[in-house]
């Protein structure tokens, strides 16, 4: 009866080092997150090009802020981003105490929210993007990618670490679900 109880206790700490594992991961895909749409905000926010035209006195110019959806992208990069520093707090309780089951609720909840709004800013701006380097000559909208070359790369690797924050996202919210399930 001993070394059953003695088994039972084993699998009991075996369990609460998966879940101390777990949160551990959960933090570090956090940081991995916060790092991917906190540059991306950055790097869509202090794009700028500026190209001559006829004489150096009269220039063609691109921001981010010209297109209403490059500002929403940059926008939504940063909300995410302050939520993700945020549910660094959480997501260190959740190492402190393994089997806390209502935060994780919370930050499943709120993970799909922020996950909704990632989604939405990385999807205009990438249609926008398109648009950029391919244009569309039956609406009269030309190409610009061949002329504002540094922009154009600019815009495209921020979405990169917005569409990674994506990825990280949907890692963390089915991560968070299977931990909850398993616990029932």
């Amino acid at each position: 009866m001993a070394g059953l109880e003695l088994g039972a206790k084993d699998s009991g700490s075996a369990e609460s080092r998966v879940h101390r594992g777990v949160a551990v991961l959960d933090f570090i895909l956090r940081l991995v997150a916060l790092i991917a749409t906190l540059a991306s905000a950055i790097a869509m926010g202090t794009t700028d090009e500026s190209l001559p035209f006829f004489t150096q006195f009269i220039r063609f110019r691109a921001k981010y802020n010209d297109l209403p959806t490059f500002t929403f992208f940059v926008v939504a990069n940063s909300i995410v981003s302050a939520y993700l520093v945020l549910s660094l707090a959480l997501s260190i309780f959740h190492i402190i105490r393994s089997g806390a089951q209502s935060s994780r609720v919370v930050l499943i909840f709120f993970d799909t929210g922020m996950l909704a709004l990632l989604t939405a800013g990385a999807s205009a701006a990438a249609a926008i993007v398109y648009l950029a380097h391919k244009g569309n000559t039956r609406t009269n909208w030309f190409a610009i990618c061949q002329q504002f070359n540094s922009f154009c790369e600019r815009i495209s690797g921020s979405l990169i670490g917005s569409f990674g924050g994506i990825i990280v996202f949907i890692l963390l919210i089915l991560m968070s679900a299977v931990t909850l399930s398993r616990r029932h």
